[in-house]
């Protein structure tokens, strides 16, 4: 069995958890690699990155753990997100909603993953694609995609097209792309639907629009969503989960990616 670990190495308790978590394994005999991050510090220098690990073997990995807050968690599902690899949350911040295991249960939770007694929850992503920027660092989104207006006195126009067909130009301060994942998080603060987390749809939720007429729309999860972005200040934020792009000006096309089991 092979690992891989995820966890912020700035934060000295999450860093001594990560530690605890990698010995554990090693002393059940299973395989670990780690994050470009924490193969970069002088602690994971006797361990394979991810990257290296992909690149170079034919071995699948079998489970990422992420250890920290939901927000680790994200960036986690958003780096792996095209390898199809189940991750287990290790909660070392503050919500713990997607990191829900505490670190008083870990090695009891690690016991029973090396024994196959779990059950694996597929989750929808995101998949983006932006005509303006070549490379996206991290192109996946568990919970949601946010275009957002740039300066603070006028708002954005999203030309939005859904399977190719015009759909509705939303005026407002942005407009959020939220998966079922998602709904619970940036969508619900802006007045969008909670969705089961298994309904097969997405939501399309403006911020503070210009028209009260205009509310949160569900839409199918397998539609293809394409925007153009149109602002007085000449330029947008796009923002994939936690990864804040460059300042765009043009179109940003957004597709649903195939569903992800964590």
């Amino acid at each position: 069995m092979t690992i891989a670990i995820f966890a912020n190495p700035l934060r000295p308790e999450t860093f001594r958890e990560m530690k605890h978590v990698v010995q554990y394994l090693q002393d059940k005999q299973i395989h670990v690699v780690l994050s470009h991050e924490l193969h970069n510090e002088p602690y994971g220098r006797d361990f394979a990155s991810l990257n290296e690990y992909v690149s170079k073997c034919n071995e699948p990995i079998d489970f990422a753990i992420s250890i920290g807050g939901d927000g680790t968690f994200l960036t986690t599902a958003s780096i792996i997100g095209h390898l199809n690899i189940p991750i287990l949350g290790i909660n070392c911040g503050h919500l713990g909603f997607l990191a829900d295991v505490e670190t008083s249960n870990t090695e009891t939770i690690l016991e029973q993953l090396i024994n196959q007694q779990y059950t694996i929850e597929k989750r929808s992503m995101l998949e983006v694609s932006c005509s303006v920027i070549e490379k996206i660092p991290a192109p996946y989104a568990l919970n949601e995609v946010a275009i957002l207006k740039q300066g603070l006195n006028s708002m954005i126009s999203v030309e939005t097209y859904m399977n190719g067909e015009y759909l509705h130009t939303y005026k407002a301060d942005g407009l959020l792309i939220a998966t079922p994942t998602g709904s619970t998080a940036y969508n619900l603060s802006v007045g969008g639907p909670l969705l089961s987390p298994h309904a097969r749809a997405l939501v399309l939720s403006p911020i503070a629009t210009h028209s009260l007429s205009v509310r949160p729309l569900v839409i199918p999860d397998d539609a293809a969503i394409d925007m153009k972005i149109f602002s007085l200040s000449t330029t947008a934020k796009f923002c994939a989960e936690t990864v804040v792009m460059p300042s765009i000006r043009a179109t940003a096309k957004i597709n649903r990616f195939i569903s992800k089991a964590f």
